[in-house]
């Protein structure tokens, strides 16, 4: 789907990048509340945005995303107690993810950032809906060590019935193939993870993987595919090997312990969205190359 005609003013492109990332910034500031939120099973519409420390509401243009925090110099304006720099990341962070999910989709400087093109806006849609998910549960989990089952259940279903109406999700164009590939990623993130954690849990003889874990990487693989839960595996394993080991070098081992998972799982997921089948079609491509010493 494409939405301008090759010979319209390039004009309307950066307007929308634009706009995409004004966009990102919102749900961000949206997000935020949710992390705070969702944790302490406290509705995400009432009462209105309000600093935690005196409860007073937040006036609209005190609370303009990516802009009010860095005025008030990330304190609150009437009380002055200091607000935590998470917000600004949230909505910095979800504002340019946004943007170079949309750039695979219509911009014609995505290639050169090595995003392979996209032609179904409705799967950009579905792509932010990952993203703001996985921001959601990544930063819940820093906090909270927990992913809540909004993300995790939530995405599994909210997969399975995105799949058969935005086929292109799962690289094909029949609804039935889509919602059968979903199953199929879905199951398959599931039994992964889940059978890792049981080994890891015999080996270690202590739980070695959150069910919580468990169940985003089923919502993965509901949302983009088989592919996608093999890739997301290997790369969130291979960050938090590295990770391990620095900290491992830096003697600060015990920290360890108070990293959780679901955040590299979180970073994979979208370095497959933005990246990934491409850098899977490279790397079968390059195996299939006959050995030039032989």
């Amino acid at each position: 789907m494409t939405l301008f005609a090759q010979d319209e003013p390039m004009l309307w492109y950066p307007f929308l990048a634009a706009l995409s990332f004004v966009w990102g910034a919102c749900i961000g500031s949206f997000l935020n509340v949710c992390i705070y939120r969702i944790p302490r099973e406290l509705s995400i519409v009432r009462p209105r945005s309000h600093c935690p420390s005196c409860n007073i509401p937040i006036p609209w243009y005190l609370n303009l995303p990516l802009i009010s925090y860095p005025l008030l110099r990330g304190r609150c304006r009437f009380c002055k107690a200091p607000i935590t720099p998470r917000y600004l990341v949230v909505e910095a962070l979800t504002a340019v993810l946004f943007l170079l999910v949309w750039l695979k989709f219509e911009y014609p400087f995505g290639p050169f950032l090595g995003l392979v093109p996209i032609g179904d806006l409705m799967q950009v849609l579905a792509y932010w809906l990952v993203i703001g998910g996985l921001v959601l549960g990544t930063f819940v989990d820093f906090e909270h060590l927990i992913i809540p089952d909004r993300v995790t259940i939530g995405g599994i279903v909210a997969g399975l019935v995105l799949s058969p109406l935005i086929p292109s999700l799962h690289n094909t164009a029949s609804p039935v193939n889509a919602l059968i590939l979903s199953v199929i990623g879905a199951a398959t993130g599931w039994a992964l993870l889940w059978t890792i954690g049981f080994i890891g849990s015999l080996v270690f003889r202590k739980e070695a993987m959150g069910f919580g874990d468990v169940k985003l990487i089923g919502a993965i693989g509901a949302f983009l595919g088989w592919r996608a839960v093999l890739f997301t595996v290997g790369v969130s394993s291979f960050f938090g090997a590295i990770v391990g080991v620095t900290l491992v070098l830096l003697r600060r081992r015990a920290m360890q312990s108070r990293i959780p998972y679901g955040p590299y799982i979180a970073l994979a997921a979208i370095l497959w969205i933005l990246w990934g089948p491409h850098w899977w079609q490279a790397y079968f491509d390059m195996l299939a190359q006959p050995d030039p010493g032989f």
